[in-house]
């Protein structure tokens, strides 16, 4: 009798231990893959309990949480949601996150470890701490300039301050609003069919995530590299560049929109925008220089963050001298983001230290104390202090007596240069309209903003009259907000 009850207290231990075993094996082992399993709700609910933290804009949040009261209890809103959508990106029960939602979602749906009071407090405790705050650099009035500006026409405005790499408006139009995706249900899926296939795509972020041929605005690279490299030093003495200019190889002539462009000096083609004469120079730094070049500038650059990702603005490593002519005139393959074109206009502002740019300030927790803070650093030395300082005087000249005098603004010092980008099928398409600029107070020793503006479906009589008459008013009216903040 009693070999039975130890038989059977045996087995009894070892149908425990088996238990014990399993149970670790689920929630240890296996715990991973149950928490990420599709068909496991529990996620999405714990997710989905309390707010989500805040996106501020100037001291005022753009975002905030609605109690819904259903399983999946807070649903994201949006303070002009349009307006803001190319910074804050959207939150959706459905379709996950982009954008700063996506970039900074551990500090807002407060799952970070940073937001934790102990290391691995919350993998231990599986504590949930309330979501933090994301604070933008972003300045409400040159956003609201930008947008305005575009008024729902397709393309795009970044702006930076030049001086520490503060990204100070980021738009992208036409836009859409993001809290019509927060939730579930039809209501949302429908929103999110819609958009997704409307003509005029309004959930593509163009000022960061669409690169467009930047055409005559990235004159201002090849005349950069031109003056490193010394195949420029004065920029007033005759280049030597013959009009027509027969690109090297071929038969073809490269045109000119400009008159009087016949070896023309390099304040002369940046003024007029001489195509000739730029291609001959890009030409003459030869493909390695212009690779080089470019690639200070930020162009090349697939780990650029911000911390959203930016698409990689393009320049060819490998072209025939035919082709390296074209891309020096932002043509050919040469493609580029508005955020980086208003990186080579910063870069020219701050005498040639181009900072990294960058959107968060800072995050906070929900009490309010710093988890982390953005520094300045630079992120490469785009040019000479010289040369710098020669393109400056050029880009003032450009707004003052050539093709940017829309841009001109009372009291102020301001730089850029105007371009138009063909495309279509035999550049049958109505032509980009570009303008990149600075603007600086007259009493101030520092810049204070870097823009850049593509216009899509610009009305364009002739090449340089698009940019000029298309984008620089809009580059203006945020330059004129930068100047008063």
């Amino acid at each position: 009798m009693i070999s039975h009850i130890r038989l059977a207290a045996a087995f009894c231990l070892l149908l425990l231990v088996a238990l014990l075993v399993n149970a670790a094996r689920i929630q240890v082992i296996q715990a991973g893959s149950l928490d990420n399993n599709p068909a496991n709700r529990r996620k999405a609910i714990d997710r989905y309990e309390q707010p989500r933290g805040e996106i501020v804009v100037e001291g005022r949040s753009v975002t905030g949480s609605k109690d819904t009261g259903q399983q999946l209890r807070y649903e994201r809103t949006y303070t002009q949601g349009p307006l803001y959508a190319p910074v804050t990106g959207f939150s959706s029960q459905t379709y996950g996150t982009t954008l700063l939602e996506s970039a900074r979602d551990g500090i807002l749906s407060g799952t970070d470890p940073m937001l934790a009071p102990l290391p691995f407090w919350n993998d231990i405790t599986r504590a949930h701490p309330p979501g933090g705050k994301v604070v933008t650099t972003v300045k409400s009035a040159l956003q609201r300039a930008a947008y305005s500006g575009l008024d729902g026409r397709r393309g795009a405005v970044a702006a930076i301050d030049p001086t520490s790499g503060r990204i100070l408006a980021l738009v992208s139009s036409p836009s859409y609003d993001p809290g019509k995706l927060s939730g579930t249900g039809r209501a949302v899926a429908d929103a999110w069919r819609r958009f997704n296939g409307a003509e005029d795509q309004p959930m593509l972020n163009r000022a960061i995530r669409q690169t467009y041929p930047p055409g005559s605005a990235f004159k201002i690279v090849t005349a950069a590299a031109a003056l490193d490299a010394g195949v420029v030093e004065d920029v007033d003495e005759p280049t030597g560049v013959p009009e027509p200019y027969v690109l090297p190889g071929t038969r073809t002539t490269l045109p000119n929109d400009a008159r009087g462009c016949d070896k023309e000096s390099l304040a002369y083609a940046i003024k007029w925008s001489c195509n000739s004469v730029m291609a001959g120079l890009g030409v003459a730094v030869g493909l390695d220089g212009m690779v080089e070049a470019a690639g200070r500038f930020g162009f090349n650059d697939r780990q650029l963050r911000v911390p959203s990702g930016v698409a990689v603005s393009n320049f060819d490593r490998e072209m025939s001298d035919d082709q390296l002519a074209l891309s020096s005139i932002g043509q050919f393959d040469t493609t580029a983001t508005p955020l980086q074109m208003a990186m080579v206009a910063a870069a020219v502002a701050n005498g040639g230290d181009l900072k990294r740019p960058y959107l968060v300030d800072r995050t906070l927790a929900a009490d309010g104390d710093v988890v982390s803070r953005t520094g300045v650093h630079t992120y490469h030395r785009a040019m000479r202090p010289s040369t710098a300082y020669r393109l400056r005087q050029l880009m003032v000249e450009a707004v003052e007596t050539g093709t940017g005098g829309s841009a001109a603004i009372d009291g102020a010092i301001v730089g850029g240069k105007t371009g138009t980008a063909q495309h279509g099928v035999g550049n049958s398409g109505t032509p980009y309209a570009w303008f990149i600029a600075w603007a600086q107070a007259q009493d101030t020793g520092r810049p204070a903003v870097a823009v850049a503006v593509v216009v899509e479906d610009a009305e364009a009589v002739r090449g340089e009259i698009s940019g000029g008459g298309d984008a620089a008013p809009i580059a203006r009216a945020v330059m004129e907000a930068a100047l008063r903040d």
